[in-house]
Formats: C-alpha cells, sequence, structure tokens
C-alpha cells in the first residue's frame, strides 16, 4: 500500500506540476483571470495533495491501520473532483462545473482527518 500511494503522489505532482505551467504560459492569453484563476487553484491543491498522498505512504508503513489508508484515498478522490472540475471548469468556462468542487474538497477534509484519527489511535 505504501508504494501504491507513493507513486499515486509522485503522479500526481508531476501531473501538479505539468497543470500549473501549462496555465502559466499557454493559458495566460487565452482564458479571462477568474478562469485562469480556478485553473491555477486546482494545480496548487492537487499538488498541496500530491505531498499529502507521499506522507500517507510514509505514514501507512509506520501506523498501518484503515484510516491511514481511507486518508489517501480521500486524498486521490479529492485530487480528481476537486482539482479536475476546477481544471474543467478553468478550461471550458461551464459555471456548472463548479458544483461539484465543494465535493472534492469535503473529500480533502475527510482525508486530513482520517489521517489524524489513524496516527492518534495507533
Amino acid at each position: 500500500m505504501d508504494r501504491t500511494f507513493a507513486a499515486l503522489g509522485a503522479v500526481s505532482a508531476f501531473v501538479a506540476v505539468a497543470a500549473g505551467a501549462f496555465g502559466a504560459h499557454a493559458l495566460r492569453a487565452l482564458l479571462p483571470p477568474d478562469q485562469l484563476a480556478a485553473f491555477e487553484t486546482g494545480a496548487r491543491y492537487q499538488m498541496y495533495h500530491a505531498l499529502a498522498l507521499l506522507l500517507v505512504a510514509w505514514a501507512v508503513t509506520r501506523w498501518p491501520v484503515p484510516a491511514v489508508r481511507l486518508a489517501g484515498w480521500l486524498f486521490v478522490a479529492g485530487t480528481i473532483v476537486f482539482s479536475g472540475s476546477l481544471y474543467a471548469l478553468g478550461l471550458t468556462g461551464v459555471r456548472a462545473l463548479g458544483a461539484v468542487t465543494p465535493v472534492g474538497g469535503l473529500c480533502f477534509l475527510a482525508g486530513w482527518a482520517s489521517l489524524t484519527r489513524g496516527i492518534w489511535r495507533s
């Protein structure tokens, strides 16, 4: 499991850097500021949670309990939903896509709570 979360974290960090560079260089002249800001927020939160996945990869070796593993999967889900919806919103301008962004944010929050619980109770 630790290898899975480490690999997912590394891949997610790679994608976050690529998305950030794409936003900063290719999209800056093409998108209105609010759409660009949404795209950049998606990349920023993806990087935060890529690093969180690397933390989970380490934590699961120290505290191998279900709550720590659950935290990793919640970070993966949060990245897909939160960052993915902001990337789509930024690229398309379709505001309805922003309606699912809070679900990803809730996954992030639940992941941090689960990680805390797993560490504390181990």
